[in-house]
């Protein structure tokens, strides 16, 4: 069987957010056994697991992106919509629109110290439409 929920996130300023619990409270009801799958629609976000224990980890994250794409480099040509735009769209590419997670004994079968993320690139993002796709 197959079920499908479309949902919006808590509007986050740019960063790395742990967001398990959200998206938890928002899945529709899970099977014994399966696949959870996440859909982020947009271009300037993406969904990623790390450490979910550290907020130091979040931190680091942010800086590592940032330092990795930075802004207002002279070859962006894609610059009409602000400074953030260009690196965020880079930077979702780098981390991916989607995942795909176990289900077991009707949980989400991550590792203890496992988190889903959030990946806000942009300034002011709004809230982000997620697809929750459950198989099993």
């Amino acid at each position: 069987m197959i079920t499908q929920k479309e949902f919006t996130l808590t509007p986050h300023r740019r960063g790395f957010h742990l967001v398990t619990d959200e998206i938890v409270r928002n899945l529709p009801p899970l099977p014994e056994a399966g696949l959870l799958h996440l859909f982020i629609k947009h271009t300037s976000a993406a969904l990623s697991i790390n450490e979910n224990a550290d907020p130091d980890v979040q931190t680091d994250m942010a800086a590592i992106f940032d330092r990795l794409v930075r802004e207002r480099e002279p070859y962006y040509q894609h610059t009409c919509e602000g400074d953030d735009d260009m690196p965020a769209h880079a930077k979702s590419t780098l981390v991916g629109a989607s995942l795909t997670i176990p289900i077991s004994h009707g949980r989400l079968n991550m590792g203890i110290w496992q988190g889903i993320y959030l990946c806000e690139f942009r300034n002011r993002g709004g809230g982000r439409r997620i697809v929750a796709t459950v198989v099993g």
